[in-house]
């Protein structure tokens, strides 16, 4: 899986994670992810605070700091579950939430720059970027 896709997936946060070693912790990795993505209040807080508009809870203030990071290294650092929750998210917002989606791309790839160099993968998963 590549890394754009993971990457999108922790901007709804589906595993925001904090460094250790090598990986990023899986702490955050009992968070639910469909609680966040079908939740209007839950996915509307974490969107605002991508987006500096609003409150950050302590995941969503980590995941704004690693996620430069994260898109530059193809999500080196991520597990498995990261990059199969990730996958479900990108999915997720791109059928059902296409607005939000269009901002956070313009926000962490505004020059497209991801999304032309993982697009092939993205396809592969049935996902339209």
């Amino acid at each position: 899986m590549k890394f754009f896709i993971v990457a999108l997936a922790l901007v709804a946060l589906v595993a925001a994670q904090e460094e250790e070693g090598d990986k990023y912790t899986t702490k955050y990795d009992k968070i639910d992810l469909d609680d966040i993505l079908k939740s209007d209040r839950l996915f509307k807080n974490y969107y605002a605070c991508l987006l500096d508009d609003g409150p950050c809870t302590p995941e969503g203030s980590y995941l704004k700091r690693i996620l430069p990071e994260a898109l530059e290294t193809n999500c080196a650092k991520c597990s498995d579950k990261q990059r199969d929750d990730g996958v479900r998210a990108i999915k997720y917002m791109a059928e059902n939430r296409a607005e939000e989606w269009k901002v956070l791309k313009a926000k962490f790839d505004p020059e497209n720059v991801y999304v032309e160099k993982y697009l092939a993968d993205a396809e592969k998963e049935g996902i339209k970027l």
